[in-house]
């Protein structure tokens, strides 16, 4: 098997319109359903079930947890078996336990399921990346990692309003949306076409080489790059933004997810265009002005006086996450070969994972110690220290 298998199905049409991406945009649609369509939801769930902003996080840290400690195990597997055969049942378990939290009306029952969702969520975020890395290569790599890095951004700006506007009719309402994880499980089994690796090693000289990829110090800043990314994205912005909007602004839950919204599409629209930007100015000066954006929208958060005004601050968080997230994936998925690329890839999904699980504990620290205005400046902080990281790693 050679390190890429162009995707021939469909190649009279644009990249985008390939039938094979179409089915991993569905496969990335559901990874990132598991957080952004339930937190329009938190304030409405705090006054109903009695818990504190601090608890309600723990419904994004249960979730994320798992994929901290499987998602590089899934990723040897996903190397060693092939991708599909981790892909279906990932999505079948993701899709029946989060259906379940439907309804549960007790915080701890809420709590073991977000649990077993995410341990069926664990490697979705990383084996759709994976597998295009698997089938693309060059500038249809990147162009490819940006279009699903779009996908995901329209969906994570859609789930909130969709979301939102489900809380309306009760706050169990947004977990009826993983249902919609069975027929993509189907999709995958009848139509994804994608080339898998061939085991042609032992498994301990597969784990040297494996281990060499991912040690390599490219890597290991550009899991650097994740990790803060995700600690800042589900710890200042997912979780204490729509507290921000609700509790100091008074809005509803449909309000914050519009305003949410916004953020993701600014993502979708600049992340459309990372094959361009990418030729044009380079990865790493892209990672730098990445975490630039990040800080700028970060500390403006707490310092609009109206919640209209907050559009300035998610827009330009937004344009930092577009630059960010599908260029460290591009240039991963380009520092590994295909016998290693799922590990790789894998590793990078557990350091999202360490990010997301972190943010609400980290964060939430703060939120205690110093208060709500200091949970953003603390992200802010962090994106700055990120610059001078980047920075050092380009010199």
């Amino acid at each position: 098997m050679t390190d890429t298998a162009p995707d021939s199905r469909g190649s009279h049409r644009p990249l985008y319109l390939r039938p094979n991406l179409l089915i991993i945009y569905s496969v990335t649609l559901m990874a990132i359903m598991g957080v952004s369509s339930i937190t329009p939801a938190f304030p409405e769930m705090m006054r109903d079930l009695g818990i504190s902003p601090h608890e309600v996080g723990l419904l994004i840290t249960l979730f994320t947890l798992p994929g901290v400690f499987l998602t590089p195990v899934l990723g040897v597997m996903a190397d060693q078996w092939g991708r599909r055969r981790i892909l279906v049942p990932a999505l079948l378990l993701f899709g029946v336990a989060g259906f379940l939290c439907t309804f549960a009306r007790d915080f701890h029952l809420l709590l073991i399921l977000r649990f077993v969702q995410g341990i069926g969520g664990a490697s979705l975020g990383s084996l759709n990346v994976t597998i295009i890395g698997d089938l693309y290569s060059g500038r249809e790599r990147a162009t490819a990692m940006g279009y699903n890095a779009s996908v995901l951004s329209i969906g994570t700006a859609s789930y909130p309003v969709i979301g939102g506007a489900l809380a309306i009719l009760g706050w169990n309402f947004p977990f009826v949306l993983p249902i919609l994880a069975l027929p993509v499980a189907l999709l995958v089994i009848t139509g994804l076409k994608n080339p898998e690796p061939r085991r042609d090693q032992s498994l301990r000289e597969y784990l040297s080489l494996a281990w060499r990829s991912i040690s390599n110090g490219q890597v290991l800043v550009l899991f650097a790059t994740s990790v803060t990314a995700f600690i800042m994205l589900y710890g200042s912005y997912l979780n204490y933004f729509p507290i921000l909007v609700g509790n100091h602004f008074g809005q509803s839950a449909l309000i914050i997810g519009l305003l949410m919204s916004s953020m993701s599409f600014t993502t979708a629209l600049v992340s459309s265009q990372m094959g361009k930007l990418t030729r044009r100015f380079g990865s790493r000066r892209l990672l730098i002005v990445a975490f630039g954006f990040y800080a700028a929208g970060l500390f403006l958060m707490p310092l609009m006086p109206h919640a209209w005004m907050l559009l300035l601050p998610t827009i330009l968080y937004g344009v930092g996450q577009a630059l960010n997230v599908p260029n460290v994936q591009t240039l991963l998925a380009d520092a590994a070969p295909m016998a290693q690329r799922g590990v790789v890839m894998s590793f990078n999904g557990m350091v999202l994972r360490l990010g997301q699980t972190l943010g609400p504990v980290v964060i939430g620290v703060v939120f205690t110690l110093r208060g709500l205005g200091a949970t953003f400046v603390a992200g802010g902080v962090i994106a700055v220290l990120m610059v001078g990281v980047v920075a050092a790693w380009l010199k």
